[in-house]
């Protein structure tokens, strides 16, 4: 994880703004803020930002619209902030691509830890240590999980986000075996929204949208009834 990552705080009440940005800047990590979708379209393109922390309730576009605003052209980190017990946004907030969410109000310390956790799965390991260069090969596709890097047949790059590299190595470490969504959690590091049950299945969804030719007709990710998933090709480790 980079000790001094770059975070957008986008949330329309400025204490919450402020409070924030001093928290985290003097835990040794940047911190820039937006008010609405406007100024965090306006921070993205000023800066390179490595996690957003999004509320959901926001003037002007939503921060569930504007999380798949982002999601479509950028695998950038997503914290959803949501009312403590909407578990719609939850949901939909992860089917829009975020990575985590956390219920309003809330601690700035389970923030910060959230933070951390979401970061060290999108660099591929802790700080300062070097993740093991390894491959593997299926279906004419390739995971490379030194570069964190999918590249589909035709030798086109797929973007993924943490909790979905993380859930696909899962996968490819245990083909044709049959995996609970509890298993599923535990093996790819859960943590977060990746300990919420439901959100092996969005996960499922998502990596079936980018990577099978029909979605509602999987060949790589295959649902298990009262069992789980299983993972059907052939893979080889390289």
């Amino acid at each position: 994880m980079k000790t001094d990552a770059h975070i957008l705080i986008v949330d329309d009440d400025k204490g919450i703004r402020d409070l924030l940005k001093e928290f985290l800047e003097k835990r040794g990590l940047r911190a820039s803020v937006a008010a609405d979708g406007t100024e965090m379209e306006a921070a993205l393109r000023r800066s390179a930002i490595d996690l957003i922390v999004l509320d959901v309730m926001l003037p002007g576009k939503s921060g569930l619209e504007l999380c798949r605003d982002v999601r479509a052209r950028q695998s950038t980190p997503i914290i959803m902030l949501t009312a403590v017990n909407e578990t719609t946004d939850r949901v939909v907030g992860l089917e829009m691509g975020a990575d985590d969410y956390i219920p309003k109000p809330f601690d700035p310390r389970e923030l910060l830890a959230r933070i951390r956790a979401v970061l060290r799965r999108n660099s591929g390991g802790e700080a300062g240590r070097a993740p093991p260069r390894q491959a593997y090969k299926f279906a004419g596709w390739t995971m490379d999980c030194s570069r964190r890097r999918l590249i589909a047949p035709g030798d086109v790059r797929v973007e993924l986000t943490a909790a979905e590299f993380n859930l696909l190595h899962t996968f490819v470490r245990s083909p044709q075996r049959v995996l609970t969504r509890d298993q599923l959690i535990e093996l790819s590091g859960g943590d977060g929204a990746a300990a919420y049950d439901r959100s092996i299945d969005i996960l499922v969804s998502r990596l079936r949208r980018k990577m099978e030719d029909d979605p509602k007709r999987p060949q790589l990710i295959q649902t298990v009834r009262s069992g789980g998933y299983q993972f059907i090709p052939e893979v080889v480790p390289e």
